[in-house]
């Protein structure tokens, strides 16, 4: 009898563990193209920077919002709070991004997409460190 409860519980365990496994959204990581074309489409984004806030001032692509990455779990019930939002995110060269990327899927956001860094980004960028014209 011990023995069957013992059998029983690690099956319980077994199938508790890989239900909450299954449920955690993955992130996505999509090519720069995508996530261009997916700011396109005329469907709601949140454009996320995850660098430091110096790297996001020399060099941003246009209408993205500065959450550093070691800072995204913490921020991001205040500043994204819907949880099926489409959310797309890059850095430098991808690092950074896979992480904050990874945190955001655990913490359960839905269409999170990494895209990568910005150095492979062919389109237009902006900074906020450019002189203002006289």
């Amino acid at each position: 009898m011990a023995k069957r409860m013992i059998g029983l519980l690690l099956a319980v365990t077994m199938l508790t563990a890989c239900a909450t496994a299954t449920t955690a959204a993955a992130a996505q990581t999509i090519t720069a193209q995508q996530a261009y074309n997916m700011m396109q489409d005329g469907n709601a984004f949140m454009l996320i920077d995850v660098r430091t806030f110096a790297e996001f001032q020399a060099q941003h692509i246009a209408s993205a919002v500065n959450i550093s990455y070691d800072e995204i779990a913490f921020r991001s019930t205040a500043e994204l709070p819907k949880q099926h939002a489409r959310i797309l995110l890059y850095c430098q060269t991808g690092r950074r991004s896979a992480i904050a990327a990874q945190a955001l899927a655990e913490l359960g956001y839905t269409q999170v997409y990494d895209f990568g860094g910005i150095i492979s980004w062919p389109f237009g960028t902006v900074s906020s460190l450019e002189p203002y014209a006289a």
